[in-house]
């Protein structure tokens, strides 16, 4: 691997830097206090955001543009849309992570079409703004425990069941369903659907409210006996015993990368932020021992090694992921270290800042509270551990639980 992020992504990196400095990052706090309230001046970045699309899908900061990587549409490229897509994502969270969950059309039921849609689907879904809802009250981190059902009736999936925790689950346009054409069949019948909002039979339950990432709805959603068309069934209807859950779970192998990359802004701006307000009180020299440093100088350099660390981790899945490599032993990687330093970073940012950290005159209380749900989401930190242990050492789920 080429430790060098390539030329091409430069603008994208230099344009979503300046979206979050100028655009995102001012306008914060203020959804952060009206939370539900929808952020109107998103409908302009998300257009500007579509424009990119349409053109190079690789230069674009939306979840929509990340793929499997093994369609005819990628070819040779060897730095594509899921390069694009976490590279923008980090700066886009640099200035806030809500709002980055919150933009039109760039949700993950998205990420979830461009893994899994066949052609026709991809066209018919197009310039849809999907959330993705797999979260229920009776599983949270085991995917495969999904109660909720879907019945062939005619020409006609129904759906019952409740989801809960779902991102942009009230404003998208559609939700990505995941749901067990035969709960008896374990997790080879879970399936993915999309659900347009205003199909009968689907309702909000109610909206959360969050510790962070507020600028983002958060919603519960109810299925009772809900008629979805056959043809909005992603992928294969076919239940294959044999490949079981791998189907469904590419979907990850694409977007814990791109969770990786959220949490990798996000401690971004507090370990940038705390060394602006230590500058007049301490130097840095890296050609020292950290054992002859003070204690924060030293506490600095070992968050910007973590940080790099995870950085890397990331970068590396993506790039999997547009070479046509499998990558869920590395996504998962990426997702479980990304998840813990985020949280490691900003809370500790928090305390080196003293009682200025703990107060809403900085943004160091508010990004320490948006990172924490980067280390949940996706699959939590001890979920990942499994699949990782699971891959490194070749063992199934039911080996090792």
């Amino acid at each position: 691997m080429n430790i060098e992020i390539p030329k091409k992504f430069k603008p994208l990196i230099n344009n979503a830097y300046q979206v979050a400095q100028s655009t995102l990052r001012p306008l914060s706090r203020k959804y952060d206090r009206g939370e539900h309230e929808y952020p109107k001046e998103l409908d302009m970045l998300a257009a500007v955001l579509d424009g990119f699309n349409e053109g190079d899908p690789a230069n674009s900061a939306g979840a929509a543009t990340t793929g499997k990587g093994t369609r005819e549409d990628a070819g040779g490229v060897k730095n594509g849309s899921n390069m694009g897509v976490c590279l923008g994502a980090m700066e886009m969270c640099y200035g806030d992570t809500g709002f980055l969950l919150a933009m039109p059309r760039q949700g993950l039921g998205n990420a979830a079409i461009a893994a899994v849609a066949n052609e026709e689907q991809l066209e018919r879904f197009k310039g849809k703004w999907a959330a993705m809802a797999i979260t229920e009250p009776s599983c949270g981190s085991d995917s495969a425990a999904i109660r909720t059902t879907a019945k062939k009736d005619g020409d006609h999936y129904v759906l019952n069941g409740e989801k809960i925790y779902v991102t942009s689950g009230q404003r998208a346009d559609c939700v990505v369903v995941w749901a067990s054409l035969d709960p008896k069949l374990g997790r080879a019948a879970i399936k993915s659907f999309v659900v347009d909002w205003g199909t009968p039979g689907m309702e909000l339950a109610r909206l959360e409210k969050k510790l962070g990432i507020r600028a983002s709805d958060t919603a519960a959603i109810n299925f009772v006996d809900c008629r979805v068309p056959a043809e909005n069934l992603l992928g294969s209807p076919e239940i294959d015993t044999k490949k079981g859950f791998a189907g469904v779970m590419e979907t990850f192998d694409n977007t814990r990368p791109l969770v990786a990359a959220m949490a990798i802004g996000c401690a971004k701006a507090s370990l940038e932020r705390i060394k602006e307000l230590l500058k007049d009180s301490m130097t840095y020299d890296f050609g020292k021992p950290v054992d002859n440093c003070s204690a924060i100088e030293a506490e600095i350099y070992k968050m910007e090694a973590e940080w790099e660390a995870a950085y890397w981790l990331a970068v590396k899945a993506a790039w999997m992921a547009d070479n046509k490599k499998a990558n869920t032993l590395e996504a998962s990687i990426s997702k479980a270290k990304a998840g813990r330093v985020g949280n490691y970073i900003t809370l500790r940012c928090v305390e080196l800042a003293g009682s200025l950290g703990y107060t809403e005159d900085e943004l160091l209380e508010k990004w320490a509270r948006d990172s924490k749900i980067l280390d949940i989401f996706e699959g939590t930190q001890q979920i990942q551990q499994l699949v990782i242990a699971r891959r490194v050492l070749g063992l199934s789920s039911k080996e090792l639980k």
